[in-house]
């Protein structure tokens, strides 16, 4: 019997979530695919209803990373500011396709002083969130330094980039339009989907995590059938060279009982 609580009903996702901006995303299908359906359906995703996919956010102070975090989590938001020291983490519970999934979402903090405690926490990630404040060109103007830090401890061709934008609506329009445009830009550059998001209001914020874990648990699924498969062929070897190693050795047996 399982000691885990069901799992929400607003965290059920049965369909892909769709991106922000089909010009600045990871993909821009408009559902799983087939090969993860058919997985689903068929009760073939390995252990993956067992794992947790690690997910960092990073980004400069005062960003709005708790905040974030926070407002999907626990669905507030505090005005009372107050700096992450070293790294916090939350835990949330999904059902994609039937499939048990989990997110740990790891809030790092952004001060200069706390950065090298919360780097030990960044390996291991299969998300990088780098988020920044839309009405600060100082926080986007550090983002490819937080890309840089985060991928030391990981293996960039294994981790899903996010670049978030965060107080939507404190932009004034002219200003979000230009920042956007930059914005997308270098997603595109570092291979990362876009969003942006209000924390305050929580415009995009549940569409952002769902997307989030939907794309991470499509990855998992699809490792998980590329293990299995590499592990039926090695199997199928495996056996192979036993039966020949069988048949050798019964053969020479044979022939030292008849001397």
């Amino acid at each position: 019997m399982s000691v885990l609580p069901p799992v929400r009903k607003d965290r059920v996702i049965a369909r892909l979530p769709q991106c922000f901006r089909k010009d600045a995303a990871l993909h821009t299908k408009e559902d799983f695919s087939n090969k993860v359906k058919t997985a689903c359906q068929e009760q073939r995703t390995g252990t993956v209803g067992f794992k947790i996919s690690k997910v960092i956010v990073v980004g400069d102070l005062a960003v709005g990373k708790t905040c974030l975090i926070n407002r999907f989590c626990k669905d507030v938001f505090d005005k009372n500011y107050k700096a992450t020291i070293g790294v916090d983490f939350e835990m949330e519970r999904f059902e994609v396709l039937g499939v048990p999934f989990s997110l740990q979402l790891w809030d790092t903090a952004g001060q200069e002083r706390f950065k090298c405690i919360a780097s030990t926490y960044y390996r291991g990630a299969q998300v990088v969130i780098i988020a920044f404040d839309l009405n600060d060109i100082g926080s986007f103007s550090h983002v490819r330094q937080w890309l840089e830090d985060s991928l030391k401890e990981n293996d960039p061709t294994a981790v899903q980039l996010f670049l978030v934008g965060t107080k939507k609506d404190l932009s004034v329009p002219a200003r979000y339009s230009q920042m956007e445009q930059d914005a997308l830009k270098l997603a595109q550059e570092i291979s990362a989907e876009y969003w942006a998001v209000s924390s305050l209001t929580g415009e995009n914020v549940n569409e952002f995590f769902f997307r989030v874990a939907s794309l991470a648990f499509e990855t998992s699924v699809l490792a998980e059938l590329e293990k299995s498969g590499s592990r039926q062929i090695g199997q199928v070897v495996r056996i192979n060279s036993d039966s020949r190693n069988l048949y050798t050795s019964s053969k020479k047996k044979q022939s030292n009982c008849c001397q």
